[in-house]
């Protein structure tokens, strides 16, 4: 029998540095994880996000993992006195203070060895630790989102439009400000689900096709779905794009108040952009509503008066009369520069409502920071289409290379080297 290696998790088992302490882990024995459970969380404030069940169940399978246990107590030291493992892996910044491994083997309660997480391919392929089709069920991302609601302080949201992005959302992680952040769920965009298959985006994609896109997005993923659903069509149509939404696990739809052919609302007031009566958009809601057979899927309205120069006062009439009719969210949206039309309806909104989701989607107004959002009563930022806009020039660029050389040299400083590629997906490098 191998060397007992424990790795502890709170509420980041999705995160790159729980990773890489396992890739970390697995070199060196039997990896058992603790847990830290919710009740212990929440007795130092830090509700978790994901439940212990369902962060146990990514973790367990995870490659190398051994078994679970619970770790009732936050900081760890009691389960690591009653398991007594061969070797405790922590990260690599973690001192005494806040590392249970070094402190009781300084105090001769514990015989192990405290190992520092690796640096350099173990800790940045991620993708080869975390074996991500794990088969979440439907009803499992399903609640997510709603969670996610009630514990966090702001859900982060990416766009979308492969799955090859699903598992750049389910990995990416940053430093920002002393904290390893990462995306908190998935947007699927009616504009890049077009773009992508070389259509407009005036809703001739129909739902049918982006829910089979969705299916094999969920096949690699973990995160909860927002779905954009563009007007909604017909109220009796919507009821049906509830249903199957929810069937599949998506947990949120956006619909946007205008009627006539879709025109992208970064476009601007354009001849046959028109918005919905208010009763009209009302009764579309509260049948969304009406459908769904969970309480945990949400319907959000998206108000277009800002863009559509209707004004502030009509958008705070609107945002009123959809939060009344069950919408659960709303998404104000703007293409202004800046964010303070943006600001003033989330303040003006918030002295009446102060439970309603806030929505936006900064793509107009990119200057402004998550935190002075969430300042303003914002509950979800959603990053609309900036990994196809990456992606485009990017490729457009390693082909004009090509093209100009007469062979592919000079682009291979442009791409991510082959065998990184042929390790990015956990069984293509396999035998």
């Amino acid at each position: 029998m191998g060397k007992t290696v424990y790795v502890r998790a709170e509420d980041d088992v999705q995160g790159a540095p729980f990773c890489t302490r396992v890739a970390t882990a697995r070199q060196y024995g039997d990896v058992v994880v603790g847990i830290v459970t919710d009740r212990a969380l929440a007795q130092v404030n830090r509700p978790a996000r994901l439940d212990f069940e369902g962060r146990q169940r990514i973790v367990l399978q995870m490659d190398g993992v051994a078994r679970v246990v619970a770790q009732e107590d936050f900081d760890g030291l009691d389960t690591l006195r009653r398991l007594q493992p061969d070797v405790y892996v922590c990260d690599l910044d973690d001192g005494v203070a806040r590392n249970p491994g070094l402190f009781l083997a300084s105090a001769g309660e514990w015989q192990g060895e405290v190992i520092a997480a690796s640096q350099g391919p173990a800790g940045s392929e991620v993708c080869q630790v975390l074996d991500i089709g794990f088969g979440v069920t439907p009803a499992f991302r399903l609640r997510q989102l709603r969670r996610l609601l009630t514990y966090s302080g702001l859900v982060r949201t990416m766009e979308v439009h492969s799955p090859l992005c699903g598992i750049i959302i389910e990995t990416a992680a940053a430093e920002r400000d002393g904290q390893m952040i990462g995306f908190d769920a998935m947007w699927s965009s009616s504009l890049t689900d077009a773009t992508v298959r070389g259509k407009p985006d005036n809703e001739v994609v129909d739902h049918s096709t982006r829910l089979a896109g969705l299916n094999e997005l969920f096949d690699v993923t973990t995160k909860p779905m927002l779905y954009d659903a563009d007007t909604g069509g017909k109220p009796e149509h919507f009821a049906y794009t509830v249903r199957s939404l929810e069937r599949l696990g998506v947990s949120a739809v956006v619909i946007e108040d205008k009627i006539g052919l879709k025109r992208n609302s970064l476009l601007g007031e354009r001849p046959g952009q028109e918005q919905e009566s208010i009763d009209n958009f009302c009764h579309k809601i509260s049948t969304g509503k009406a459908a769904q057979a969970t309480k945990d899927f949400a319907v959000i309205g998206r108000i277009e008066s800002l863009i559509l120069n209707a004004g502030l006062e009509d958008a705070l009439e609107r945002a009123r009369a959809y939060a009344n009719a069950g919408a659960d969210g709303l998404m104000i949206h703007s293409r202004s520069k800046e964010p303070e039309e943006i600001f003033s309806f989330c303040n003006r909104f918030r002295r009446t409502d102060g439970t309603t989701a806030l929505v936006v989607a900064p793509t107009s107004y990119s200057g402004v920071r998550e935190s002075e959002l969430q300042a303003h009563g914002v509950n979800v930022v959603i990053y609309a289409n900036h990994l196809l806009r990456a992606a485009y020039p990017a490729m457009l660029n390693a082909a004009q290379t090509i093209l100009a050389h007469g062979r592919c040299r000079e682009a291979e400083a442009l791409c991510m080297p082959v065998d990184a590629l042929l390790r990015l997906i956990p069984q293509t490098s396999e035998p």
